[in-house]
């Protein structure tokens, strides 16, 4: 029995004249995807992907979970090819569903004729197979409303295809389609998601993380390094820049008002990821900032935060509380490394009382006595590439 993989497409179907480009970028995502687990064949028709093995050594099992997270896949399908002709059709349900039939205690059939030379309705199609069916497996009775089994048939250009309901896919837009971004990585709960949620957009994801040792330990640098390996299923590979940043702290230490260390510190940053973002041909930061959380999250610190700077700053998780945030991170598998016991450059020097409503005037005066250029230049010629993924 010839088996494949059906991948429906999600909203590249209403991107018009611009549709297939989205569709070659999602076939190149879905190629790379399938190398670890042989040859595919993969195409697409109608607003479907098709993945064929081509041998049988492929591992289709493998091939299918590593595309659930594919970024542009409304939702997915193993199923059976077969003629179009509706006893083939039949005798293909009865073979590739028998155990699913063996598990459940009703079901239901339905049917999508896309060729429309199939000389049988949709309708008439599934009365004729959901009729046989129950004769074939009289233990499973026929439920329309909510059955165990829905036992899906698409009659298409090339075959007939069978299968059981469909897997929800990732969704979003293909990664690559439009453009990158640098995002900033902390080991907190929130950056991880504001990364996994803008790379869903289509948006290739450059990671900067800022490292403040000995104030901060190997251990909070490996922690990031597996939030970004977690990540690597939605992003594809990722080049992880770790940006020392002690020196810039300490510099603050000195030079700047304890209230004003925050603001300083996430202006560094945002210059520091600016000029990485220019060299890796970035259009946009990405933050997981979350209006009014922290002191450093109002809008007047987000005013003054992004005013050194030229680039866009996106912010996925602005309007989102804690409960929401997180209920993602669980489902992307960040949550529990994030709230690892280990403290990032941000936690570790926290003023006791921060300035939650700065002025443009008053926090260039206060890092008015750093050598700005100097220190980014340094930190930007120390930064250290860790490679995550292929």
């Amino acid at each position: 029995m010839e088996e494949i993989i059906l991948l429906k497409l999600g909203e590249i179907v209403l991107k018009g004249l611009n549709k297939r480009y989205f569709e070659q970028k999602l076939l190149a995502n879905v190629r790379r995807r399938l190398i670890p687990f042989g040859e595919f064949r993969v195409y697409s028709a109608q607003s479907t992907i098709y993945v064929e093995p081509q041998s049988e050594s492929c591992d289709t099992t493998g091939a299918f979970g590593n595309l659930r997270t594919v970024f542009g896949v409304v939702s997915l399908s193993r199923a059976a090819a077969c003629e179009k002709e509706k006893d083939a059709i039949l005798e293909t349900a009865k073979l590739y569903l028998k155990e699913e039939f063996s598990r459940a205690r009703s079901f239901k059939v339905e049917s999508k004729r896309a060729d429309k030379r199939f000389p049988m309705t949709s309708i008439q199609l599934s009365q004729y197979v959901g009729g046989l069916l129950h004769d074939a497996f009289p233990h499973v009775a026929v439920d329309v409303h909510n059955p165990e089994l829905t036992v899906a048939i698409e009659v298409r250009d090339f075959k007939a295809y069978v299968h059981a309901a469909p897997i929800q896919g990732a969704g979003g837009m293909p990664v690559g389609s439009n453009g990158r971004a640098v995002s900033l990585l902390s080991g907190g709960i929130d950056s991880p998601v504001a990364t996994y949620m803008i790379a869903k957009r289509g948006i290739s994801i450059v990671p900067v993380h800022f490292f403040s040792f000995p104030y901060t330990s190997e251990q909070a640098k490996e922690k990031v390094l597996t939030l970004a390996k977690k990540l690597v299923p939605y992003c594809d590979d990722l080049m992880v820049e770790v940006v020392p940043f002690t020196k810039i702290q300490q510099e603050m230490q000195k030079s700047c008002p304890e209230e004003y260390f925050t603001i300083v510190m996430r202006r560094f940053m945002m210059r520091i990821a600016e000029r990485i973002a220019q060299a890796n041909g970035c259009k946009a930061l990405v933050t997981g900032e979350s209006l009014g959380q922290v002191a450093s999250q109002t809008m007047e610190s987000l005013a003054a935060t992004e005013q050194c700077i030229d680039l866009p700053v996106l912010r996925p998780v602005i309007g989102m509380d804690k409960e929401e945030i997180v209920t993602i991170a669980r489902k992307i598998d960040t949550f529990e490394t994030s709230i690892l016991p280990y403290e990032d450059c941000c936690t570790v020097f926290t003023p006791r009382h921060p300035k939650t409503k700065p002025q443009i005037r008053q926090v260039e005066a206060a890092e008015g006595q750093m050598d700005i250029a100097a220190l980014v230049d340094e930190a930007v010629a120390g930064i250290e590439r860790v490679r995550i993924g292929g």
